[in-house]
């Protein structure tokens, strides 16, 4: 074993936990889209224009961008700093569904 493998084995850890982290992410963040799926078909029932789909959609595909961009982040640190850039991207998305929210309840016909 070379010195890079020690570092980087000494560096891990453990595989389940770091799948553990990754699977409840994956629940909070399909949630995301799942209401984002859900208030896109509320919306879309009263009549949308082309800019309120493009807007609707991209809060769809939001979450999933945010997701993989978080896990290419932290993927090579060690779980609690994974945890971290889920969590963060979590609140960037939070943010953004409540920027969503507030935009369709002030333009009904967006």
């Amino acid at each position: 074993m070379n010195d890079s493998q020690t570092t980087q084995a000494s560096a891990g850890s453990p595989r389940w936990i770091v799948g553990l982290v990754i699977g409840l992410a994956g629940l909070f963040y399909a949630y995301a889209v799942w209401n984002a799926v859900a208030h896109l078909i509320t919306m879309a029932q009263g009549g949308l224009t082309g800019a309120g789909w493009a807007t609707l959609l991209f809060g769809v595909v939001f979450p999933a961008i945010v997701f993989a961009f978080a896990y290419v982040i932290g993927r090579r640190r060690r779980v609690g700093e994974l945890a971290l850039t889920f969590l963060a991207g979590l609140g960037i998305v939070a943010v953004f569904w409540m920027s969503l929210i507030a935009l369709s309840l002030t333009m009904p016909s967006a």
